[in-house]
């Protein structure tokens, strides 16, 4: 006994404290849990379930199959009743888009079979001799040009984001319209430069590739006659006639395409009284207007509504500044508006910097869940 505990008050000598096993309880507490894991795992089959799985057995290879042929079907939750946008096109029978049955193909196969070439002769049912050329129109039967010349989408599906490309200025420069041809998948689509060089030869070699066409229309920006377009450039001072008249030439200028895409046009498109004339007067032939998405006062898109004709409109251009670096920036927005939308239209020139960078771009776009489409089969987005 020490000496503390002799000099303490009576009934008030040091009290002991209890160590308790500490080292054993923890020990039992995690014996404890990781029994009830063991036990949870054999009695549930899935421990981790309560997500919707569906599980396919692979038991053999199919050949010719490839990621494009499988179709992931996603529910996007929302608020309410709203389930996230809705990547299949309406079925109100009111679609303005191609009817891809009235197509006469060169190798004489149907819609549905592999398309490897388009038709580079003018569709008797849907062209008319003028004094200046070939113009496009609406057969009795009431195919149109854009249902003849347009390329079909044999493999569609609906939950995949679909994107479209028009490379401008074909036949501007012969190095470049050549090198666009020889090196871009057939679903790019070419839009022709009314005053470029040898253009039906460029049309024939393009649609043989398998390319959809369109033709570039020059229209009055808003810094004409500084920055002007061209000698038959639709002016929005233009009376009907003398529109009629320029409008018929440019359209002269090639054949075998499914519409038009505005050059340039920034005052014509904001201009509601010339839109309106314009698109009925191409409804009238049956063809698309494609805006070219370079200025935000645009009534393109609100005009086509209105004169219920083909229409789509770009989103992005690619190479406004013509850096590889800035082309790679907007195809990864154009993906991402694709992505938001289920489709989206990009615009480039034939330009060697744009071709290079677009064609190491469509190398795995179909591993990125995304689909290259030409520009018709936009139209009813």
């Amino acid at each position: 006994m020490s000496s503390e505990d002799l000099t303490a008050p009576l009934g008030m000598g040091k009290r002991r404290l209890v160590r308790l096993p500490f080292g054993l309880i923890g020990a039992g507490i995690l014996s404890v849990a990781v029994t009830t894991i063991l036990v949870w795992i054999a009695v549930v089959d899935d421990p981790f379930g309560g997500e919707p799985v569906a599980v396919l057995p692979l038991d053999a290879i199919v050949e010719g199959v490839t990621s494009q042929d499988i179709e992931v079907v996603e529910i996007r939750p929302g608020i309410g009743d709203d389930l996230g946008p809705n990547l299949r096109p309406g079925s109100d029978g009111d679609l303005m888009g191609p009817r891809y049955e009235m197509i006469m193909r060169p190798d004489g196969l149907g819609p549905d079979a592999v398309v490897t070439s388009l038709s580079v002769n003018p569709d008797t049912r849907v062209s008319e001799r003028s004094d200046v050329g070939f113009l496009p129109k609406i057969s009795d039967a009431g195919v149109r040009p854009l249902d003849a010349y347009s390329r079909p989408i044999v493999r569609e599906f609906t939950s995949i984001p679909k994107i479209a490309v028009i490379v401008n200025g074909l036949g501007l420069s012969e190095a470049g319209t050549q090198h666009a041809i020889n090196r871009l998948p057939a679903d790019v689509t070419f839009a022709l430069a009314p005053y470029g060089e040898d253009l039906d030869q460029w049309m024939q070699q393009a649609r043989m590739k398998g390319h959809e066409l369109l033709l570039q229309l020059p229209l009055e920006p808003f810094d004409f006659p500084d920055n002007d377009p061209g000698p038959h450039t639709l002016l929005v001072s233009l009376r009907p006639d003398e529109m009629l008249d320029r409008l018929a030439f440019l359209l002269t200028r090639a054949t075998n395409y499914v519409g038009t895409i505005a050059e340039m046009g920034a005052r014509f498109t904001s201009t509601r009284p010339s839109m309106e004339y314009l698109l009925e007067k191409l409804k009238s032939r049956g063809l698309m207007f494609v805006d070219n998405g370079t200025s935000s006062r645009s009534i393109a898109a609100d005009m086509s509504t209105q004169t219920r004709i083909p229409f789509s409109g770009v989103d992005v251009v690619l190479d406004e500044v013509p850096r590889a670096d800035d082309i790679d920036a907007k195809l990864l927005q154009l993906e991402g508006v694709a992505r938001a939308r289920g489709v989206a239209v990009a615009s480039g020139s034939a330009l060697p910097v744009t071709i290079r960078q677009l064609e190491k771009w469509v190398q795995d776009l179909e591993q990125r869940g995304l689909q290259l489409v030409p520009i018709s089969a936009t139209i009813d987005r």
